[in-house]
This record gives structure tokens, C-alpha cells and sequence, in this order.
């Protein structure tokens, strides 16, 4: 039986918690639910729609340099 991946869910619930918690998403949050997407060794297609939505909440106080580098990264790295 093939286990269904919820990853994606888990990754929406996280990222509701790190904005609740100062309105801002941090690059180790981000990081931490990169960590997530990869466990199963593959961003699969509800989790890359669910980082492109947290992507797209992000303001121009959190896109630090440090974090405009990771987004980056992780956008031609898995989102491309």
C-alpha cells in the first residue's frame, strides 16, 4: 500500500506557527521547513505549492539579503 505524503500539510501548519509567533518568517524557520519537504529525499508537488505560497507572503522586511540567498536557492534547486 503506498503511504500518502503529508508533508505539504505539516509544512502550512509550521509556517502559520513561525508567522503567528513575530509576523515574520526567520531563514532558520525556512530552513526547518525545507527539512520537512526533504525528509522523504524529494519536494513533491503539494510541497513545492505550499512553499510557493509561503514564498509569496513574505515581506520586504524579511527578505533580508541572508534570506532573498535561500529563497533563491531553494526556488532553482526545487521550484524551477
Amino acid at each position: 500500500m503506498t503511504r500518502l505524503n503529508t508533508d505539504y500539510l505539516e509544512i502550512a501548519f509550521r509556517s502559520i506557527q513561525c508567522f503567528a509567533d513575530d509576523g515574520k518568517l526567520l531563514v532558520h524557520e525556512l530552513e526547518e521547513l525545507m527539512a520537512i519537504a526533504l525528509r522523504d529525499g524529494v519536494v513533491d508537488e503539494d510541497e513545492k505549492r505550499v512553499l510557493k505560497n509561503i514564498f509569496s507572503k513574505l515581506t520586504p522586511s524579511e527578505l533580508t539579503p541572508e534570506m532573498q540567498e535561500k529563497v533563491q536557492q531553494i526556488r532553482a534547486a526545487y521550484l524551477a
